[in-house]
């Protein structure tokens, strides 16, 4: 088993499709930096399918167990379907996951499930049209991703609906995003993060889970919602299940971090290997790829790179200043 320094396997890869959305979310591409003129990156700089395929058969080779698409906004990238394929047929693939703000998927949702796709998370923030508009940046209306979530599960995908949460922004209205949509995906709450360099993260701005379980409870404590067993070392999200069954789950980056469990790699859409969230630089799988680099030598790099792994900014936040960091909207998440 591949170990990093901190003795974490690799189990996990996020693999980045684009640097494209077409939502200007404040938290990820806030619209004044990713304006109308933004550069963004050319094709021929984006990974093919075929480099990708490779990469994710190296990456299970070393231990990865599941797979998990993301961008930007990964369904602008043509022919997505076709990757999907690729990657559903390397063995020992046990998991192959997409992140999406929704806006698709009425029209790709059932060729994604056809061609292997196992699982979305979907992102809305609130249900209120003035308050997502606000923090999607071009004022889209939360029935278009209410509308993409109907479509992936119409097409028998798994959906997790994913929710940021910022002080003085959307906080007011969780509970009824939590009273509409429990009943149709697991709902998780992630507190604002200092991701990226351009969101404006202040620890102000954070809502810690402790008060959105209040908030979403009917007696504004929190106590109908009792505590569950993670479903596998690594979970992100603090699983716990209220009164009337439905099960939510709490990312506490912030103010409960889940470094020491950590098994997620991610590589950008240019080829770049990652292997934290709030990373600074990485590791270049592109050049070597195109260079001829053979299974072994791309192997003992990315086999070198983990195993001097020692990355726990999440824990260490307050201790260590890091001047720049990647994009969310590099990454995905």
């Amino acid at each position: 088993m591949l170990l990093d320094q901190l003795a974490r396997p690799l189990r996990d890869l996020r693999i980045s499709v684009t640097d494209r959305c077409n939502l200007r979310c404040t938290y990820c591409m806030p619209a004044g930096i990713f304006g109308p003129d933004y550069a963004f990156l050319p094709r021929a700089e984006l990974l093919s399918f075929e480099e990708i395929e490779r990469l994710a058969r190296t990456f299970v080779g070393l231990g990865v167990q599941k797979l998990r698409i993301t961008g930007g906004e990964p369904t602008l990238r043509r022919d997505l379907p076709e990757l999907i394929s690729r990657l559903a047929q390397i063995d020992g693939v046990q998991d192959i996951a997409l992140t999406t703000n929704g806006l698709l998927l009425p029209r790709m949702a059932a060729d994604l499930r056809a061609a292997g796709l196992d699982r979305v998370t979907v992102s809305i923030d609130s249900l209120d049209p003035e308050v997502f508009g606000r923090m999607n940046g071009l004022g889209t209306h939360p029935q278009k991703v209410l509308d993409g979530i109907e479509a992936a599960l119409t097409a028998g995908l798994s959906v997790k609906i994913n929710t940021v949460v910022q002080r003085g922004v959307n906080e007011d209205g969780l509970r009824n995003l939590w009273l509409a949509l429990r009943g149709k995906a697991v709902l998780r709450f992630i507190e604002f993060m200092d991701v990226g360099n351009h969101n404006g993260w202040n620890l102000d701005s954070v809502v810690p889970s402790r008060e959105v379980l209040a908030r979403l409870s009917a007696d504004g404590t929190g106590a109908e919602f009792q505590p569950l067993n993670p479903n596998y070392t690594g979970e992100v999200a603090a699983r716990h299940i209220g009164a009337d069954g439905h099960e939510v789950g709490l990312i506490s980056s912030v103010s409960a971090p889940f470094c020491g469990d950590c098994s997620r790699a991610r590589i950008s859409a240019v080829g770049v290997l990652y292997t934290c969230l709030f990373a600074g630089s990485g590791t270049d799988l592109r050049a070597p790829l195109r260079a001829g680099a053979d299974d072994g030598a791309l192997r003992a790099l990315v086999s070198a790179v983990w195993a001097s792994r020692t990355d726990r900014y999440s824990e260490e936040r307050g201790e260590i200043t890091r001047s720049r960091k990647i994009e969310m909207s590099h990454i995905g998440g």
